[in-house]
């Protein structure tokens, strides 16, 4: 397809925000299992041939095992639980002022099914956090990060590269140890290894930082004293209240006021502070990723999920966050054709 781009990541982790936070607002394992289903075919419809569109699958691994640790847990450090006994574990006596906690015992129906519940409802939010990975690129996510965070996005960029490039250059060296007749493997060709790959790795950050101090990074404007405490103040404050509103929005128990009440003035206050502390570091971008319908299309369809999903379960409504996941698969219709499709 002429004319298409790749959607601006920041609209993807808007997505799978969303998602994880309508997964966060829910005990129902069909919705759950509905949420999962959702990243994954989204992800197998746009994701690209780069090397961490393969993320998605580790994040499905990953929360395969939280689940199963989650219920070993349960099973055998949770109290006791109502329901009809499955069967029973050795027991261990535990202190009085261990009480509540137990180790072995019966284990319940009910008791296995929170655990269960609990489990899936974890490995929901860190298959929405792995599709994010797996379609948005992280170059290009940290190319968006404010100017205030610009030495911060660059330790990142080099921390992300590094490892990549180590991963590299062991192969390499193990390839010439073996034209040469030496052994690649085992204890014998770790001493063979090491140097070469430290020297390589010394001679990299020492071009980097040749690179870096040609191109005028770490250049500073003119900011006067009152402007930086105010920038620092309003930073901080914002973001300590976009955590606390972030977990009063995911947390089921919390209260309804300490939610949307405090995250938005929060996010007002940051992207303030953001804003006046980007101003004194001066940058150019190239190639800057445009915002348009697509991102705000995609971004609506994972926050529309999470709000139905959280009204439907504080009405007792069951078809709305059905609907609301249904709306976020939307999103795969949405969004620019992958890489693979535009050519």
């Amino acid at each position: 397809m002429k004319g298409s781009r790749p959607l601006h990541p920041g609209a993807w982790w808007l997505w799978a925000l969303g998602l994880a936070t309508a997964a966060t607002r829910t005990a129902s394992p069909l919705l759950l299992l509905l949420v999962v289903a959702s990243t994954g075919l989204v992800v197998a419809v746009r994701r690209t041939g780069d090397p961490w569109a393969g993320s998605y699958a580790v994040f499905l691994r990953l929360g395969v095992l939280v689940v199963v640790v989650r219920v070993v847990f349960w099973v055998v450090f949770a109290g006791p639980a109502p329901g009809p006994v499955l069967f029973t574990l050795p027991s261990v006596t535990l202190p009085d002022w261990m009480a509540g906690t137990r180790i072995g015992g019966p284990v319940t129906t009910d008791g296995l099914r929170a655990g269960l519940y609990d489990g899936l409802r974890l490995a929901a939010v860190l298959v929405c956090l792995g599709a994010a990975s797996a379609l948005a690129s992280p170059s290009r996510l940290l190319k968006a990060v404010p100017g205030a965070l610009y030495e911060m996005g660059v330790a990142v960029v080099v921390a992300m590269t590094f490892a990549p490039q180590a991963v590299t250059h062991v192969r390499r060296v193990r390839a010439a140890h073996r034209l040469r007749g030496r052994p690649d493997r085992g204890l014998r060709a770790v001493r063979g290894l090491v140097m070469p790959v430290i020297e390589g790795a010394l001679e990299r950050s020492v071009e980097l930082a040749a690179a870096m101090d040609s191109r005028g990074y770490g250049r500073a404007a003119a900011v006067s004293p009152a402007r930086r405490r105010a920038t620092a103040g309003l930073t901080l404050a914002g973001l300590v209240a976009v955590c606390a509103g972030l977990y009063g929005l995911l947390g089921a128990d919390t209260p309804a006021a300490l939610g949307a009440p405090v995250l938005v003035p929060g996010l007002v206050a940051a992207t303030a502070g953001l804003w006046l502390g980007g101003r004194r570091s001066p940058r150019t971008r190239y190639r800057p990723d445009p915002w348009r319908w697509p991102e705000w299309a995609v971004s609506a369809c994972g926050l529309a999920a999470a709000a139905a999903t959280a009204a439907g379960t504080r009405t007792g409504t069951p078809p709305l966050p059905a609907a609301a996941l249904v709306l976020a698969l939307a999103a795969a219709l949405l969004s620019s054709p992958s890489r693979r499709e535009a050519g």
